[in-house]
């Protein structure tokens, strides 16, 4: 029997979390296949991509900076990945075929779900701190279960407006000033910018206008523990933890390749954050 393979590729790679969740997967299943981490440069890139078919290849995650670029290598995008822009997984069909997917955004409302299963997407505003890849993900996978209205909270206004129109639904634009101003209706807020992370700046944002029974989300996930998530803790929101989005987005990028949706469990947190 051959050995399946699966793996990521980036330009840096070796900060991934990814071989450490689906290797543990693997082993849990006793799924006969084995996950590595590719460092391809850009020039590399179309090379790789279509060398899977040839190297008996389940799939790839992608990370950057080929999420875009992947893209024109697909024989087929999902929905998620074309109005994501982005590809971040890659599912090598049995006769070849390569499907591009995003499973971020699936990732965001997946963890978003496990804490508050009564969630309901359709009935309430959400508020999106940030318009680069993440939010745009996010957004994709928003629109695609009907929420009824995005407030994109920008810095750049030029970008929210490219975001807004790639992605298409119901957008709100609100200037980074402004952006305590709309939480007061909203079911949901999500960082979405790299504020709060290690090494960069803190995001500074008084939640005391969101309603009491909104959910708050970070996809920073070093710190595990933002100020934000922090600061809503202490108010009594719910709160949503960018591993948690990690490790869910692994899921069903996993179920594709492999045929088994598998379980995010307390020791592969704790093994993703060692």
């Amino acid at each position: 029997m051959t050995l399946k393979r699966a793996g990521v590729i980036g330009f840096p790679v070796h900060h991934s979390k990814s071989p450490v969740i689906h290797n543990y997967w693997l082993k849990k299943y006793g799924v006969q296949a084995q996950y590595d981490a590719f460092e391809v440069k850009p020039e590399e890139l179309e090379k790789f991509i279509l060398s899977l078919k040839e190297k008996d290849f389940a799939g790839i995650n992608v990370t950057v900076p080929h999420k875009v670029a992947v893209m024109k290598l697909m024989d087929e995008l999902s929905d998620a990945a074309k109005k994501a822009g982005a590809v971040n997984t890659v599912i090598v069909g049995k006769d070849g075929t390569l499907f591009g997917h995003n499973t971020d955004g699936l990732g965001f409302l997946a963890n978003i779900q496990e804490k508050k299963k009564d969630f309901d997407i359709k009935q309430k505003p959400v508020v999106i701190l940030g318009t680069g890849g993440a939010a745009r993900g996010v957004c994709a996978a928003l629109v695609l279960a009907g929420v009824p209205e995005i407030r994109l909270v920008y810095r750049t206004r030029e970008k929210a407006e490219k975001l807004a129109a790639s992605v298409g639904g119901n957008f709100r634009l609100i200037e980074w000033s402004k952006k305590e101003t709309v939480l007061n209706d909203a079911g949901l807020l999500a960082n979405a910018t790299t504020l709060g992370m290690n090494g960069f700046d803190p995001l500074e944002i008084d939640l005391s206008g969101l309603d009491a029974s909104a959910i708050v989300a970070d996809l920073v996930y070093s710190p595990l523990k933002t100020a934000l998530l922090k600061q809503a803790e202490e108010k009594g929101y719910i709160t949503a933890d960018g591993l948690g989005m990690l490790l869910h987005q692994a899921c069903p990028a996993f179920q594709a390749w492999f045929g088994v949706m598998p379980e995010i469990t307390p020791e592969l947190r704790d093994l993703v954050l060692t």
